[in-house]
């Protein structure tokens, strides 16, 4: 089943739990509908011996969305799995063979002040609230397949920032129900968002220190990568602007790496997309990316917009998919 299908039965489900939010019995048949609507689109997945790198991006990770979804469809698995940031939180619904799920929760609730508003950035520190986006929505609203995501039999990494260190780490997720902070701080932009407390650690955006860990998954062997990326070819990153690293240095006065990390971010991942070129040459990276400028932002209400940029993943994986197939068979 397509995603445009099945979203309209889903939400009229999510509809009669607000309705009846106090109900037990609406709870169950809520659970027991969406996994329903799991199985129905649940495939056989074929494991490749291969990294898959997710960059991230704020809202524009919904084109990742769609080239996972047709992952998905295909019945295409990975060995190694490395999220960043929105990719980290991709990841999520990859893994949980949930296909339309990342795009639903990613529209659904644009127009709802809990989920992303400077209502809850004031009240709450973080601009993406917590409660609802790691807790109402996976465990109420759209119920995640904790179960499926177990089932992985691969290793899947959320990439965060050390800020006292300045340094990435892969934290390696094996249970989302008590690893949920990984993914939470891998996408913790600076600015609008607390820092993750994590064993004693503190941790921010996996994307300031390492954007596109490409250079990670070669490091842990794998000889094939895919990469998601959701950069347009031809793509420049520049400096960010004084009044945004004065901001930084200004929140971040204790923890003065973030800063460092900010101000010299452009140089780092203009480098890393000069390797990827080469080690996509070399034959170790197949990098799938927009074409085209995208005019989604990093928080983007607009549903058109988001839908678009979605099915442009989806067309791109599947205009690829031959040579994936023999990148990844040879």
């Amino acid at each position: 089943m397509e995603p445009r299908v099945i979203r309209p039965l889903q939400i009229v489900a999510r509809d009669f739990y607000f309705a009846t939010i106090q109900s037990s019995i609406a709870d169950a048949i809520l659970r027991m509908w969406f996994w329903i609507v799991a199985e129905a689109e649940r495939r056989v997945m074929r494991m490749y011996q291969a990294g898959l790198v997710l960059e991230g991006g704020g809202m524009k990770g919904v084109y990742t969305a769609g080239v996972l979804d047709f992952f998905t469809e295909k019945g295409i698995d990975f060995s190694h799995i490395y999220g960043v940031s929105a990719g980290a939180c991709h990841m999520c619904s990859y893994l949980s063979r949930q296909k339309g799920r990342a795009l639903s929760v990613s529209v659904d609730y644009l127009d709802t002040r809990r989920y992303c508003s400077l209502e809850s950035l004031l009240t709450s520190g973080d601009l993406f609230n917590v409660d609802f986006c790691y807790h109402l929505i996976p465990d109420y609203l759209y119920p995640y397949d904790y179960d499926t995501f177990e089932k992985y039999p691969g290793k899947a990494y959320s990439v965060v920032t050390n800020i006292e260190t300045g340094q990435p780490e892969y934290l390696r997720v094996r249970d989302i129900r008590k690893d949920i902070d990984k993914i939470r701080a891998s996408a913790s932009l600076p600015l609008v968002a607390r820092n993750v407390k994590i064993d004693g650690k503190l941790y921010l955006d996996g994307g300031i220190s390492d954007a596109i860990p490409l250079e990670k998954s070669i490091l842990d062997g794998n000889r094939k990568n895919i990469l998601v990326m959701t950069k347009e070819v031809g793509f420049v990153r520049k400096p960010a602007s004084a009044s945004q690293l004065g901001l930084i240095k200004l929140r971040y006065l204790k923890y003065p790496k973030v800063y460092e990390l900010m101000a010299d971010r452009h140089i780092r991942y203009n480098e890393c997309l000069d390797y990827i070129d080469r080690q996509e040459k070399n034959g170790q990276a197949f990098v799938i990316r927009p074409h085209k400028k995208s005019d989604v932002g990093r928080i983007e209400k607009d549903k058109d917009k988001l839908i678009a940029l979605y099915e442009e993943g989806y067309q791109e994986a599947e205009n690829c998919y031959e040579d994936l197939l023999a990148y990844l068979e040879k």
